[in-house]
């Protein structure tokens, strides 16, 4: 591809990818945000969207990565490891508005009942809190009704956020695994 193509090409993409949350990164930006942290106000919001878990088909959004020996036998595949890129929408239809990603990790870590050890980022992709994420380490109890994760911190907007992601099944698939979970997600943060 010759040079000028390639700069056209480039021009493209920077030119077609989402712009970022209003706040300024790098470690400058992050020294003055941190100054004025003492002055900043805190705020509450509230997010409400559903995670599309697909392990089946051509296009997974997630896959497992590793098992133990043992994962095969276990009644709670203990040790199974997957990595997620699950869309997280505006309604539970597959085609539904996207509004962000869940990327990450969840692996089986109870011998006794379903429960994974989820470590991802909700990575926002639209409107006012694109290119901001908030970041979930917790466990989930899938077959539980309601399911309480931590939100133990963010980037972008969402620096220091600390909150409650509060699952919920929405339509599971007994045979292939397939799962939408409703997210009520209630996070505090400062404002920008």
């Amino acid at each position: 591809m010759e040079k000028t193509s390639l700069v056209v090409l480039f021009s493209f993409i920077v030119i077609a990818m989402p712009m970022a949350q209003s706040v300024e990164l790098g470690p400058k930006a992050v020294e003055k945000w941190f100054e004025k942290l003492p002055h900043a106000k805190q705020k509450v919001t509230k997010f409400h969207f559903y995670f599309h878990d697909i392990v089946t088909g051509k296009n997974p959004t997630a896959i497992t990565i590793a098992q133990s020996n043992m994962t095969a036998k276990s009644p709670t595949f203990f040790g199974s490891v997957a990595m997620m890129d699950d869309p997280l929408t505006v309604g539970p239809e597959p085609n539904s508005t996207i509004v962000g990603r869940a990327q990450g990790i969840y692996g089986s870590a109870d011998q006794n009942e379903a429960g994974l050890l989820m470590t991802l980022n909700f990575v926002f992709t639209t409107g006012e809190y694109n290119g901001s994420t908030l970041s979930v380490l917790g466990r989930n109890r899938v077959f539980h009704q309601y399911r309480e994760m931590p939100i133990v911190g963010g980037s972008g907007v969402f620096r220091l956020a600390q909150g409650i992601a509060t699952a919920k099944t929405y339509w599971f698939n007994t045979t292939s695994g397939d799962a939408i979970v409703e997210y009520n997600v209630v996070v505090l943060h400062y404002e920008h």
